[in-house]
């Protein structure tokens, strides 16, 4: 089933994002728990995250598979220019077209911690875009890309990060997924973009991290380049020592982002961080689950 045509449903596409448990008790939660957890909620997808270096990549394979098989989920894996020649990405298609996999998600990633900046490998590609190209010249499965509403950490100005959003869909995208965000009105100034000063067409799906404690959504919008609006900042600090109290700050801002945006987008992609409380109340509290 290809992901692009889940979002022509009426209703919201709810999609969850995991990435690859690191051993195998990890990995025997994740089936016990969380698959069965977020199933309950009716997702259309799942993907899968892809690790620096394509770290993961027999794991990231593994779970989709498991995912799709037995639990009769559609899921989506995610490929990555980082550490990789254009033989090894295309290896990497191969097998998952050989599985049967309609779906992927076509990243630049991050560089390894051990790098303060992306480099390609020698063969490899240093844009998404690049990658994007050359899946859509060996097949014709449905890519997904992803854009940033406030500009990605390494851009100096956003527009141009959003042209560059654009240029993934004239690539072969179908759909577009963002990185984590917390102002509504960042997403609405980039839809506006995309849609009207680049006549861009293909579903734009807000990303949602429902976040669990102080120090990690801390560094997580530190790492990506995103901003905590003042108000939520405050209320962080004010419960940094109760991480019960700052995970449900994040369901009720959650909540609120996508009571905003709701009535505009074709759905909601949660990074759900292999966990399943938050996100489930986000959707009850919206009345999706």
């Amino acid at each position: 089933m290809r992901i692009r045509d889940l979002y022509d449903s009426p209703n919201p596409t709810i999609s969850f994002e995991f990435f690859p448990p690191k051993n195998d008790e990890a990995e025997a939660v994740l089936f016990r728990d969380t698959v069965p957890g977020l199933k309950q909620l009716k997702p259309a997808f799942i993907s899968v995250t892809y690790g620096a270096g394509g770290s993961t990549r027999d794991t990231t394979t593994r779970i989709v598979q498991r995912i799709r098989e037995q639990h009769g989920t559609e899921s989506m894996p995610h490929l990555t220019c980082v550490g990789s020649t254009q033989g090894m990405l295309g290896n990497f298609l191969d097998e998952i077209l050989k599985l049967g996999f309609e779906n992927v998600l076509a990243l630049r990633g991050d560089p390894p911690k051990d790098q303060p900046t992306f480099q390609a490998v020698e063969g490899g590609f240093s844009y998404a875009t690049d990658l994007i190209r050359f899946i859509r010249g060996r097949s014709q499965i449905s890519i997904g890309a992803a854009c940033y509403p406030e500009g990605h950490v390494e851009a100096r100005f956003k527009h141009a990060d959003w042209d560059i959003a654009a240029q993934k869909v004239e690539a072969g995208a179908e759909f577009l997924i963002t990185q984590l965000f917390y102002d509504w009105s960042d997403f609405l100034d980039m839809e506006d973009y995309l849609r009207n000063k680049r006549n861009i067409k293909v579903p734009i799906v807000p990303g949602i991290l429902p976040f669990l404690n102080a120090a990690q959504i801390k560094r997580f919008t530190s790492l990506c380049g995103s901003k905590l609006p003042s108000p939520i900042r405050k209320k962080i600090e004010q419960f940094a020592e109760d991480d019960e109290s700052v995970r449900k700050l994040g369901v009720e801002v959650c909540t609120e982002l996508c009571a905003k945006l709701m009535p505009r987008v074709a759905g909601f992609h949660f990074y759900c961080l292999n966990r399943v409380p938050s996100s489930a109340e986000v959707l009850r509290n919206l009345g999706l689950a």
